[in-house]
């Protein structure tokens, strides 16, 4: 299992309708958070190992309406 966060910008005023659509329709997140800063959201997402994020970002989170720009970093280790 791969474990990936994502950092989601949106166009103004559409943050909630992009953080429910994400956990409505994409089922390898597994928690949406509003964030401050650069970005509106951060997306946990888990991912099977044949999975290839890129892809996945791309074709799944780029593809939800009102996402302007977004920035992913991979876990390596679960501390806890």
């Amino acid at each position: 299992m791969q474990t990936i966060f994502v950092m989601v910008k949106c166009e103004l005023g559409q943050a909630y309708r992009v953080a429910d659509a994400a956990v409505q329709t994409i089922e390898a997140v597994s928690e949406v958070h509003s964030i401050s800063g650069q970005y509106d959201l951060l997306m946990k997402c888990y991912l099977p190992n044949d999975i290839d994020i890129g892809h996945f970002v791309n074709d799944s989170i780029h593809g939800l309406t009102g996402v302007r720009d977004t920035f992913t970093l991979i876990a390596f280790k679960a501390f806890g």
